[in-house]
Parts: structure tokens; sequence; C-alpha cells
């Protein structure tokens, strides 16, 4: 029996997230006694599927067919079920993504298996299985027992972090027949360059209260300040307006992040907003209204204007990196 993950790639590349999913399942297969099995799905080198043996991987299975060139999550369910049979998988681990929303829930009916999405740790007890996530729009969080054979559990983004941890990995092409889609692809278009506000570890998010397209520059230049690890994001009413790409769009309503560091700058704090930007490690919040809600979230709070707040701020980083 094993644990096994289900980790995307991304052009052939692995991301922080799949090496945060395996030491987070590695975990778990240390109190369960068991070894982690990571599956992979796609075209990736021998080199980069080696680097998941880096956090906890004993086994590393692959699939490189041109049948799966495209992700359609009916044919996806059925791979990674028959691979976790295959494996006799006690505990199956996804990402809390888009991907894992659309496939999780049938991998979890053809397995018979019992589901909990959204997970911030380690389950609080192995018998009964009983694991935490957050609830509530992130108001609050609960408990939740899994009574089935088979687990399978989603892990929201930055909430467990990345353990190393090197094993001496075997990779293993497998071989799975894929299902014939009911979905038909129109067409697949890619982002190129950008950094995902998913991906990044400091967001530099701005809301209406910066009044137009032109309100963003300073945060632009926060985040290039900030480095690779920083990119801006924005509220729906900024994307609505087109003041900013909806690819930036964060809230309940848009991408659901969990940044190390989120700073809001002009945003009031709608429950909406909030409700995708609460697993954030740190937020820091500016704005001229005191009374505005995002303060009650925040761990740090400015009360000015953006336009002076933010250029101060972009300085005194500007000499600290340049001291250091």
């Amino acid at each position: 029996m094993s644990v096994l993950v289900y980790t995307e790639n991304w052009d052939g590349k692995f991301k922080k997230l799949s090496f945060e999913l395996v030491s987070y399942a590695s975990a778990i297969a240390k109190e369960l006694g068991k070894e982690v099995s990571v599956l992979s799905i796609g075209d990736v080198a021998e080199d980069e599927l080696k680097k998941l043996s880096e956090y906890g991987a004993s086994k590393i299975l692959t699939i490189q067919s041109e049948a799966y060139n495209n992700f359609a999550s009916d044919t996806y369910a059925k791979a990674i079920a028959e691979v976790a049979q295959n494996e006799n998988a006690e505990v199956l681990i996804f990402a809390n993504n888009i991907t894992t929303r659309a496939v999780a829930p049938r991998v979890t009916i053809k397995l018979n298996a019992g589901y909990v999405s959204g997970c911030v740790a380690v389950p609080e007890s192995i018998s009964p299985f009983v694991v935490k996530k957050k609830a509530y729009s992130g108001k609050a969080f609960a408990n939740v027992q899994i009574n089935r054979d088979i687990k399978i559990l989603s892990l929201n983004q930055n909430a467990f972090g990345i353990v190393e941890n090197t094993t001496d990995a075997t990779i293993e092409n497998i071989d799975i027949a894929a299902e014939t889609s009911r979905a038909k692809i129109v067409e697949v278009k890619k982002n190129t360059g950008k950094m995902s506000v998913l991906d990044a570890e400091i967001l530099v998010s701005g809301g209406r209260g910066l009044k137009s397209a032109e309100g963003f520059k300073p945060l632009e230049e926060m985040a290039e300040i900030f480095g690779p690890v920083a990119t801006v994001a924005c509220t729906k009413p900024v994307a609505d307006l087109e003041w900013r790409p909806h690819s930036e769009h964060v809230g309940q309503t848009g991408k659901v992040v969990a940044p190390n560091l989120y700073m809001a700058v002009g945003i009031s704090g709608a429950i909406q907003h909030l409700a995708g930007i609460t697993s954030s490690k740190i937020i820091v919040a500016i704005n001229t209204d005191n009374d505005a809600p995002i303060f009650e979230a925040a761990d740090y709070g400015i009360i000015g204007d953006a336009k002076e707040v933010v250029p101060n701020i972009n300085a005194a980083l500007k000499s600290f990196k340049e001291n250091a």
C-alpha cells in the first residue's frame, strides 16, 4: 500500500507546488508507515522527474502518451484511478486547484473513496482519519473524519511548505489506455512569460481605490523590486473595468491564492475578495479608510493614500536591496 500524489507539470517542468505536495504526502506516509508514489502525466524529462525524489518520493510513475497531451478531466480521472488501484493506494494527494476540482470528484466516485478539499495540515489522527481544512470561506477551520478505506485529500497551496527528504526513487514509465473524452477541445491557449498569481510568493494587489489603470504603475514597480517571486494582482471590479487583465483577478470569484506576502493596496475588503486571500501567510493593507474590512484580515495596516505610501515603500525597498 502507498500514498499516491498526482502532480501536474507546466511545459515539462514542476513548480514549487509539486514539491510541496510530495513533502505533504511524505509526512502522511511516515505516520502510516507507507511509501510515497508520485504520478506524472505528460512529457517530462527524467532529470525533472528525479527532482521529486528530493522531497520523499520512493516511486515515480510517468505516463507519456500523446493521448494525454491535452487535459480532459474524464480521461485523466480514469488514468489516475487505475494507477491508484494498481498501487493499492490508501491515500491520494492532489493540489487544491482548478484541475483538482475537475478531476478529484470523478476519481472519488471511481474508487468509492472519501474526499476532503482544501486541507491545511497533516491529519489530526490516523485512526480515525481526521484532517483539518478551511471552512466558511476561510473564516473557520473544520476537522473532517473520513470513514472510507481510500482517502482523497487536496492541499491548499503554501499550507504545508517544502521539506527536503532525499530518497533513491525509481522511475517507471507506465502505459494506461486513454479513455475517449466526451469533451471536445476547440482551442488551447497558454499564458506565456508572466508569472501566474497562483505561483507567486508575493502578490502586490490593487483595488478601485487606485482610481485608474495608471494607478497600478507603482504596484508594478514594487513587484519588480521584489523580484521574480512577485507579480501584480487585482480585485474583480478592477478587472471588470479593464484596468488589469482578468488573469490577475484574485478572490472567491477569481483565483484563490496563498502567497507568503499579500500587499492589498486600495482594496476595501469585500467578503468575496477576502475569501480568496485568507490563506496568505502575511497580509499588508494600505487604505485611506480606517474602517475598511480589509484591516480586520490584515496582519499589518497602513492608513494613508496609496499615491504617497507606495512610492515611499518602493524607495525603502530599493535602499534595503542596495545596502543588503
